[in-house]
């Protein structure tokens, strides 16, 4: 699976942007795509996640209200919608892919990861 993010840029404090990742390759087999977040000196964070075929989503605390994650699946395209931008929403915005694999001995989880985009939100 190949993952390609797009929608980075710097915004002022209260503004929007709209994050995009666009999976390709054996994108039948995802089964769950999410959305981290690295700032610098911090570890990467979970921002949100979706489920690839149902429609159930978790969104962190620090984003509730402020951001909301959809998905195309006939497009292979998982978005962040980021509202309400503050200064401490900065980071390089990671997508990722999870894949199950199912086998005799039981199941193995493989990520898949995007390069990354950079978002600024100045005060």
């Amino acid at each position: 699976v190949q993952l390609e993010e797009s929608g980075g840029g710097l915004v002022q404090a209260g503004g929007s942007l709209r994050l995009a990742c666009v999976a390709s390759g054996r994108t039948p087999d995802i089964d769950s795509m999410g959305w981290f977040r690295q700032a610098p000196g911090k570890e990467r964070e979970v921002v949100a996640q979706i489920s690839w075929s149902g429609g159930s989503a978790y969104l962190a605390d620090s984003v509730k209200g402020r951001f909301v994650v959809s998905k195309d699946n006939a497009a292979n395209t998982m978005y962040l919608h980021m509202n309400s931008l503050k200064p401490e929403d900065t980071a390089v915005y990671y997508c990722n892919a999870k894949v199950v694999v199912y086998t005799i001995e039981g199941t193995s989880d493989f990520h898949y990861w995007g390069q990354g985009t950079q978002v600024t939100v100045s005060s």
